[in-house]
């Protein structure tokens, strides 16, 4: 069974992923959790702080040995480089210093639920593990999920469809394309037109102190026929899909295949009629469903679709009340990003990964990576005999 935990704080010493479930004999390097890591911290609209302080790697200190897993929990660790500016503010000991407040609650932000669910007049103690700073941890285990899968022929890809209004025209590529055309965007566009306009809108917001959203795509290819089942609410893999991608910081909407536009269409045209052929087998032409009928893979690309609000760390904040006074104030302004629509892609990735192989785990089995090998190419081997 593939489970996960992460721990650690924005500003805190470090970030910890406790990953459990990967067979063993899977063969996994620092550097290939690292390509992802720099993948995530990329993008036109990021921060200073993105830029020139956090340049994340990790370190894998239990669960693998000479270069492949062992089956035991995978532990990931990725220090905070910036933790010398930090270390008396964040201290886990107390240091009778007095560390500054902060007061005055973002709008969008966690910062005065939290606050209040837990019963702290500290914002920084909700700020600091609500921050999408966590999703680095996510990177590193979905990093491992994604070449687990690719082991079996599954590739992932993201890409940006829209940010702040502007919509890049749909463009049909095949997978290893759009893992090459996404890489070479700043803003993770497959449109080059579109992309223009989107660095354009991002640096207008960052000249007026605001921020913008968009909307990102996460494909998945060569999955299974068989992956998720139909028998329970909570084992359907668009279920479980939707609720990982909405647990990314800033998401406010998640849509499989066609999404809400299916809504609008009958169903002579929603629905993917199917065909067969002694090659192929079962297929379909379009691919409306997104990939998922009845909560299992049918065979087709997983297509999920996220959109992302824009982010609430304003330089120009916006109306707030100070927690301490109750007086009308402006909101705290804390350095952030104005576009993290592109890195959030990558960490759809991540997300993504992590659910398929949780799935796919959940189906094949196996402690090792010959025995899931074997098991998997069994069930093929039975699909073609249909």
């Amino acid at each position: 069974m593939i489970r996960y935990v992460t721990s650690g704080e924005s500003h805190g010493k470090c970030l910890t992923a406790i990953l459990e479930g990967i067979p063993s004999g899977l063969k996994i390097s620092e550097d290939d959790i690292n390509g992802d890591l720099a993948r995530r911290q990329k993008g036109y609209g990021r921060g200073d702080r993105m830029k020139s302080i956090e340049n994340d790697t990790v370190s894998i200190t239990s669960g693998v040995r000479q270069g492949r897993t062992i089956g035991s929990p995978i532990t990931l660790t990725i220090l905070n480089r910036d933790w010398d500016n930090w270390k008396t503010i964040m201290s886990v000991e107390k240091t009778g210093e007095k560390c500054p407040q902060i007061t005055r609650p973002r709008p969008g932000h966690a910062d005065l639920a939290g606050i209040l669910k837990f019963d702290t007049e500290e914002i920084r103690n909700i700020l600091e593990r609500s921050s999408a700073r966590e999703t680095a941890a996510r990177v590193a285990v979905g990093s491992i999920c994604k070449k687990f899968l690719s082991e079996f022929g599954i590739k992932i890809a993201s890409y940006v469809n829209e940010i702040d209004g502007v919509k890049s025209k749909n463009v049909l590529l095949g997978i290893d394309e759009i893992i090459l055309r996404s890489e070479l965007s700043s803003v993770r566009c497959l449109d080059k037109s579109a992309e223009k306009l989107m660095t354009a809108a991002i640096e207008d917001a960052k000249s007026k102190g605001d921020t913008v959203g968009g909307v990102f795509t996460v494909i998945a290819d060569g999955v299974p026929v068989g992956l998720g089942s139909h028998t329970q609410w909570d084992l359907k893999l668009d279920s479980r899909l939707a609720c990982a991608m909405m647990s990314l910081q800033a998401i406010k909407g998640v849509e499989i295949g066609g999404g809400f536009g299916m809504a609008r269409l009958p169903g002579s045209l929603a629905h993917d009629e199917i065909f067969y052929d002694k090659r192929r087998g079962f297929y379909r032409k379009t691919n409306n469903a997104g990939g998922i009928e009845g909560g299992i893979s049918n065979g087709e690309q997983i297509v999920v679709r996220a959109a992302m609000k824009p982010i609430p760390s304003l330089t120009s904040p916006l109306r707030s009340v100070d927690i301490k006074t109750k007086k009308p104030s402006k909101a705290q302004a804390v350095r952030s990003d104005v576009c993290a629509v592109p890195s959030a892609a990558v960490i759809g990735e991540a997300i993504t990964a992590i659910e398929l192989t949780r799935v796919f785990s959940e189906k094949f089995g196996g402690d090792s990576m010959g025995e899931a090998e074997f098991n998997f190419r069994g069930y093929l081997d039975t699909l073609k005999m249909r």
